[in-house]
């Protein structure tokens, strides 16, 4: 047998041919794997508003606003209050959060979706319980949502301000958001 001849037709019918086998390859993974990604995704939300606001027997109903020009999303649960994701930057990039905000505009507690803080720093907005529990049960009415560096009245993780300031901003845009839900609207920035 003799191999074709290399020629433009070959070619071009040949990379076609591996493009069409990929994509269907791609198409097919995509296919499969979607609706798991998409369950997991479901479970991992609703584990989040369950982690970040009083136990209830209602079911969130999402939602987005729009708040100082900045899109964000959030969960209503009724007689519970509000979930609601907030994005600030951190040191390392954006550093994603779910606040729980109660009916009477209290913190009910915070949760970590994603960072990309320094490991060993930064990354102890996860972990560092004396930090994390300063939001617990924080009233916004009676207390700045700020580090103390700020004037504020939350201790900042040893060695990582930035990161503690953004965790306090994306905290404190939370609760701008749930005062602004609960005065029925959005803002137009």
């Amino acid at each position: 047998m003799m191999a074709a001849a290399s020629t433009l037709k070959n070619m071009v019918l040949c990379l076609t041919l591996v493009c069409l086998i990929c994509a269907a390859v791609v198409g097919v993974a995509y296919a499969v794997t979607k609706e798991p990604i998409d369950a997991a995704a479901q479970a991992k939300t609703t584990a989040s508003i369950a982690r970040v606001l009083p136990e209830s027997d209602a079911t969130p109903q999402e939602g987005s606003v729009r708040v100082g020009g900045t899109d964000y999303k959030y969960y209503k649960v009724d007689g519970a209050g509000y979930a609601i994701i907030s994005t600030t930057s951190g040191f390392g990039g954006l550093l994603s959060l779910m606040v729980g905000v109660a009916e009477d505009g209290t913190v009910h507690n915070t949760t970590v979706l994603s960072h990309s803080e320094t490991p060993g720093l930064g990354a102890k907005c996860t972990t560092d319980g004396n930090f994390i529990s300063q939001f617990q049960g924080f009233n916004p009415a009676e207390k700045t949502l700020a580090v103390k560096k700020d004037g504020g009245d939350l201790d900042a993780i040893t060695a990582s301000t930035i990161t503690s300031r953004a965790y306090a901003l994306a905290v404190s845009n939370a609760v701008d958001v749930f005062h602004q839900l609960k005065q029925g609207g959005q803002d137009d920035e």
